[in-house]
């Protein structure tokens, strides 16, 4: 029975157990073999040197012919010695060079597979667009996933994704452009429609324009920098960050969910037991309440349920934004005054979120969706806030996505009630994706009337998605139900998306393609 092992050797016959040396180490016993035969060459010479003086010094002149021959072999074989000293010393240095050179090769190897100047294996794949079984399949798919994805503020591009690559015959990169114009409709069908509801429970609109303005700025410049990671990362990189990210952020919701379940639960016992004690009326029958988590049916109109000044500057954030993305274009690409552009982004975004968290810090302003609760955040804690929003900013535009997958549990894990979180997640992904929509069509990432028809698509799901399911939640009085939703659309996001790209990553791997990181210079 053989053990194969990297570093050395073993070959189990029993009873004895014998090593076998690796390939180094063996070399260098060569040569040290090599060293002891030259030394005891020259010590036997030495000798014959001391024995000819001796012979020289005792005999006559007459012998000087055989002493002649003793000197002529004398200086073969100092030339000999010579020889095979220099021999063993080039060994020596070329030992010393492949092992420099392979120990190069290993790391120059590595950087080839990652960067390779100039060489890229990104071929867009835009199929023709007509009216096939394609297009209805697809249809449908991206009907469901906006209508799930808006209700649990994740956008749905975890299974828009997939469907324009496998279904429709996109490419990766293209699929995740449509991705973002999909989310794009969807977010501005949810963000009208709540516009007009109220808080489940509070005096205030549904959607939290305080929590906005903490985390969009953030949110637009991880955008910026996730879609310039997207034209430069390989598929199989965005596949693993993918699957361990979106893994455990459904855990995360899924036990949200049930936790939120179970006070739901207790909340409603406590309401019927609340009934039961009470005087019993005329009536049979009358309805139990459903706790605090019932949403109000009534709805006001647009104008009066907007706060302006923070609507107003997130809009400023926008609008700046855009203008940056605008005069990019007027620049060359990768040039000094492209980067210097690109980085006014970060003043404009830092300046409005600083803004909003010393305001929140100093308690001037509050979360007002969180009740009675004290937003009393120290400031680490806003900082990781703000952070969070960049990262989920950088996972919508290097995976396609809304940046709900991120903010939606994470204002969840703040207290937000479920609704509201939802909302306000939907509301700053408008402005986020809208963003990228732009950044995209300057890079000429998609084909224009295929976004168009799938933005129609997602719009008209959202709308139907909202409507159902808040019927659904007033009639059982659970809103844990957006949760679930949440949840189990984030799971089966990571599912597709990481199937999708480990079936790519198989195809390049066999293929032998280049699977390195690309040179956003040269491609955009």
């Amino acid at each position: 029975m053989r053990v194969r092992m990297h570093s050395s050797t073993f070959i189990f016959s029993f009873p004895k157990l014998y090593f076998v040396e690796p390939k180094k180490k063996k070399k260098e016993r060569n040569n040290k073999k090599v060293e002891e035969r030259n030394t005891h060459t020259f010590v036997l010479n030495h000798h014959i040197l001391q024995d000819m003086a001796t012979e020289v010094r005792h005999k006559p002149s007459s012998v000087t012919a055989p002493t002649a021959t003793w000197l002529t072999l004398f200086i073969l074989t100092i030339i000999c010695n010579v020889s095979l000293a220099e021999r063993v010393l080039k060994e020596k240095e070329q030992s010393a060079n492949f092992v420099e050179k392979e120990r190069q090769g290993v790391l120059k190897a590595m950087i080839d597979f990652l960067w390779e100047n100039g060489r890229s294996s990104y071929e867009p794949v835009w199929p023709e667009m007509k009216f096939d079984w394609k297009i209805i399949v697809g249809s449908i798919v991206g009907f469901l996933g906006a209508a799930l994805g808006s209700v649990g503020g994740v956008g749905g591009g975890g299974i828009f994704v997939p469907m324009l690559a496998l279904i429709i015959g996109f490419d990766p990169k293209s699929s995740t452009a449509i991705s973002k114009c999909m989310i794009m409709g969807a977010a501005l069908s949810t963000v009208y429609y709540n516009m007009r509801l109220r808080h489940p429970t509070l005096d205030m609109p549904l959607i939290d324009y305080d929590l906005a303005l903490l985390f969009q700025p953030m949110l637009m410049l991880g955008i910026s920098i996730g879609v310039i990671c997207n034209v430069m990362f390989a598929d199989w990189m965005v596949t693993v960050l993918l699957i361990i990210l979106f893994i455990a952020t459904s855990t995360k919701a899924l036990f949200k969910g049930i936790d939120t379940w179970k006070k739901e639960t207790m909340m409603k016992k406590e309401a019927a037991k609340q009934l039961e004690e009470e005087p019993k009326s005329g009536e049979d029958y009358k309805a139990l309440p459903s706790g605090p988590t019932n949403i109000q049916d009534e709805e006001v109109p647009l104008l009066k349920n907007i706060y302006w000044k923070e609507l107003s500057l997130l809009v400023y954030v926008w609008v700046a934004f855009l203008l940056v993305q605008i005069a990019k274009t007027y620049t060359g690409t990768c040039s000094i005054e492209y980067w210097v552009i690109n980085f006014l982004q970060v003043p404009i975004a830092i300046s409005v979120a600083l803004f909003e968290a010393v305001c929140l810090y100093k308690g001037t302003r509050v979360i007002g969706s969180k009740g009675k609760e004290i937003t009393n955040w120290k400031i680490h804690q806003i900082f990781l806030y703000c952070f969070c929003g960049i990262v989920a900013g950088m996972v919508g535009g290097l995976l396609g996505l809304g940046g709900g997958f991120i903010l939606g549990p994470l204002f969840l894990e703040l207290g937000i009630p479920p609704q509201v979180a939802s909302a306000t997640s939907t509301f700053s992904m408008l402005f986020s994706s809208s963003m990228s929509v732009v950044q995209y069509y300057l890079l000429d990432r998609f084909p224009v009337p295929y976004a168009s028809f799938f933005v129609l698509v997602a719009t008209i799901a959202a709308f139907v998605g909202q409507h159902v399911v808040r019927k659904i939640i007033a009639i059982l009085g659970r809103a844990s139900i957006i949760i679930f939703i949440l949840a189990s659309t984030i799971f089966i996001s990571a599912i597709s998306l990481g199937g999708v790209g480990i079936e790519n990553m198989i195809v390049k791997m066999e293929n032998q393609e280049y699977m390195g990181f690309e040179n956003f210079c040269n491609q955009s």
